[in-house]
């Protein structure tokens, strides 16, 4: 099992936007991210579908579209698409049916993971973005006290 980058790059993304007074292009935060400005664009185009970002054409620039507090970890998860509809737990395509344990292994196992996602999601509806920006915050002060 493994989340996409798009939902950390997006988190990052949406941090620094939070945490800098001014409005900054794809290629500054591609500098932090330290990935390519095009990765940027692409989650940025997602992160604007949802509502979370709007970016400034011309000159360029992002900003947030919702206050911080308001933008969970969840809302950010589900912009990025990183889950398709079958879940987050990937099963193994063609168990034998002709096996008592391969004919049953997906209806009993997928009860579990599924309550696996639904506890994960959660977790991530608890945290918003101003909890994430203050935590890093925290760290930023701790550091330069030091």
């Amino acid at each position: 099992m493994r989340i996409s980058s798009r939902f950390t790059i997006a988190v990052h993304m949406l941090s620094l936007i939070q945490v800098r007074t001014d409005q900054l292009t794809s290629e500054q935060i591609a500098d932090s991210v330290n990935t390519n400005a095009v990765i940027i664009r692409q989650i940025s185009r997602l992160l604007k579908q949802a509502g979370l970002v709007g970016v400034k054409r011309g000159t360029g620039g992002a900003y947030l579209l919702q206050e911080p507090s308001n933008i969970s970890l969840y809302d950010i998860y589900q912009a990025v698409d990183v889950v398709d509809d079958n879940g987050l737990f990937h099963a193994h395509e063609n168990p034998n049916p002709n096996c008592w344990v391969g004919s049953n292994i997906h209806d009993v196992l997928g009860v579990f993971l599924l309550k696996a996602q639904q506890a994960m999601e959660n977790v991530l509806r608890e945290v918003s973005l101003e909890d994430i920006t203050e935590l890093i915050k925290q760290k930023k002060n701790a550091s330069a006290e030091a």
